[in-house]
């Protein structure tokens, strides 16, 4: 089964940090590029950060630049997200996209909260 599993997601303090992983199954991970997106509360959704498929490209948004850090096993499938310095304006739905097409996971909530 084509598919893409997020987790470690959760409740954190204002400049506290969290890692996010992207599970892939069901093709060829190595394959694809992949990318991060997020939706805060009542706004749509926005993309945060990409990786080339060996990993050795990046890209980020204006606003985590500096403070997230993307990065991929291609042996394991999976696909990271490093959230440090995090902020309350952080706080959303993150979900993980093959690049390129209409694949995404079903998302993990971060809240950014004191």
């Amino acid at each position: 089964q084509v598919q893409l599993v997020e987790s470690g997601g959760g409740l954190v303090q204002p400049g506290g940090s969290l890692r996010l992983s992207c599970a892939a199954s069901g093709f060829t991970f190595s394959n694809y590029a992949m990318n991060w997106y997020r939706q805060p509360p009542g706004k749509e959704r926005e993309w945060v950060v990409g990786i080339s498929q060996s990993g050795t490209g990046t890209m980020y948004a204006d606003s985590v630049k500096g403070r997230f850090t993307i990065s991929r096993d291609n042996a394991k499938g999976t696909a990271y997200l490093q959230m440090n310095s995090l902020k309350p304006e952080d706080t959303a739905m993150y979900y993980c996209n093959r690049a390129g097409t209409t694949l995404w996971g079903q998302g993990t909530q971060v809240t950014v909260s004191s």
